[in-house]
């Protein structure tokens, strides 16, 4: 193997471990993840390390598709019974406060910084969106009202559409390049907007129907078909020349609310391609950071992150949710919540790319901004809410999984989902044969929990839970095998319930 080949290999995952290790240790310290990555991309850089990297167009490119696999993870991960009611603040959040936000940060980097208003202009589009990664991780660790964390978070998913298309359009006006009048832009924004809801729901339904109806021959192939649609619904979307950023985090939301063979798994899945996704972006844009000219961008992303967290963002959250009731306490934390991270320095590499001059200091400055405003925002997001009496107080996170060990008892806790086809359908628990040190506690049917007894029967859909011995789980799983395959009679039959490559 080439020798160069074996040393990326190992560096990269190098890099995945420590941060890994590093998101143990930011969870402790109560840091934003985003910060750790930067730092270990700045600390592999140039002044650190060694590491040369100044390729902004491929920045730009894998930072793209590290967004459409963050957005895919929080779509399939939305619950449809908690973003319904939060729509429409999520879309005028994206859309009208997008707008506002851009003017009044512009506004006030002209009259601060003296900045021509083209260019800061184009300095508000790119600070306007606030980050899906950051948002996901932040509010999903914390006890909100349902509605207000996902209005945030469908936000999150829906901004980056317009906050796109106004960097692009400004970045062409001061390159010289046709830009268009600029109503048409407003115009393109909800050309796109429409057009990638209805790619992303068509390809969602789609998806979902084809996952249910088509038996894959390994059960590993449902979480890569899962996320494969999602990434499919942003191509189509892009190729149409609508938002492929709508499309893919609402194709996410239709998957992840549908009943899917093996969709924990995928969801599981997803979780983890994600938080690859972001460790590969932060570590990326960390590269590309020159730290030498960071200090000089401090004092201008101060002042522009402080008009924008204190100006700006309350403003354009008023003047978004003037037409729904959401208390003042809660359009409060909206504002402190904008959270910036990997959006807008992914953003602000458009415009370096396209020869915008002065590009690189807005770089700059967009990076300082979004490690300072984050440290201040994501670390007080807890006392906020507890500040506002919209959260009750925090308690120890306990570690989700699918299946975990029980240390103290040596058992182990199983999930069990009866899917199509299953011969698992109408048989009475009893009937399973388990071990006498292995029993089923918890049924999930149509989104509803009950604890079954010895009249309860299984039946297609079904999501059990199953706590064994661990010296018997081999059994178990054995025996929930054989009748998956060949029914009650699974022992009359011959089945022994043996592993194959499919189990």
């Amino acid at each position: 193997m080439n020798t160069t080949v074996a040393l990326g290999l190992a560096l990269g995952a190098l890099v995945v471990l420590i941060a890994a290790v590093a998101l143990r240790l930011a969870d402790r310290l109560g840091l934003p993840s985003l910060l750790i990555y930067l730092a270990l991309g700045v600390a592999l850089g140039e002044s650190g390390v060694g590491v040369e990297f100044e390729d902004v167009q491929l920045t730009q490119t894998l930072g793209v598709a590290a967004l459409v696999v963050i957005l895919a993870e929080g779509g399939l991960t939305t619950r449809w019974n908690d973003v319904r009611r939060a729509i429409g603040p999520g879309v005028s959040l994206a859309t009208v406060g997008v707008t506002v936000s851009v003017v009044v940060t512009a506004a006030i980097t002209v009259g601060l910084l003296g900045f021509s208003w083209p260019f800061a202009l184009l300095l508000g589009a790119v600070i306007s969106s606030t980050d899906a990664a950051a948002v996901f991780a932040a509010l999903r660790r914390l006890p909100l009202p349902r509605r207000l964390a996902a209005s945030i978070e469908a936000e999150s998913g829906l901004n980056d559409a317009p906050a796109i298309l106004l960097v692009t359009a400004l970045a062409a006006y001061l390159t010289g390049g046709h830009a268009g009048p600029w109503w048409w832009v407003g115009v393109e924004i909800v050309v796109e907007l429409v057009g990638g809801t209805a790619i992303g729901v068509a390809v969602g339904f789609g998806g979902a129907e084809l996952l249910r109806r088509v038996a894959l021959p390994l059960a590993g192939f449902y979480p890569l078909a899962t996320l494969a649609l999602c990434v499919l619904a942003f191509a189509t979307a892009t190729l149409a020349h609508t938002s492929g950023f709508v499309a893919v985090y609402l194709c996410g939301v239709v998957l992840g609310n549908a009943a899917l063979p093996h969709r924990s798994a995928s969801i599981g899945f997803a979780e983890g391609m994600a938080s690859l996704a972001q460790i590969g972006l932060f570590v990326l844009l960390g590269l590309l950071a020159s730290p030498s000219r960071l200090g000089e961008a401090l004092p201008p992303a101060l002042l522009v992150g402080g008009a924008l967290l204190l100006v700006a963002r309350p403003l354009s959250v008023v003047a978004s949710l003037a037409w729904f009731r959401i208390p003042l306490s809660q359009q409060a934390f909206i504002s402190w919540a904008g959270l910036r991270g990997a959006v807008p320095i992914v953003l602000a590499t458009f415009p370096v790319a396209a020869g915008v001059q002065g590009a690189v200091r807005i770089f700059d400055t967009v990076f300082v901004l979004v490690v300072v405003f984050t440290l201040i925002q994501g670390g007080s997001l807890p006392w906020m809410a507890r500040r506002l009496r919209i959260a009750a107080p925090l308690t120890p996170r306990d570690v989700e999984v699918e299946s975990a060990p029980l240390e103290q008892l040596d058992a182990d806790l199983l999930q069990l989902t009866v899917p199509e086809g299953s011969r698992l359908h109408g048989v009475y628990l009893p009937e399973l044969r388990l071990p006498e040190d292995a029993s089923v506690v918890l049924i999930v049917r149509d989104g509803r929990s009950f604890v079954p007894d010895a009249s309860t029967r299984l039946v297609r859909g079904d999501q059990a839970l199953l706590v064994s011995a661990r010296r018997s789980r081999a059994e178990a799983e054995r025996r929930l095998r054989a009748v998956s395959r060949a029914g009650r009679l699974a022992t009359w039959r011959g089945e022994s319930g043996a592993p194959t490559g499919a189990d």
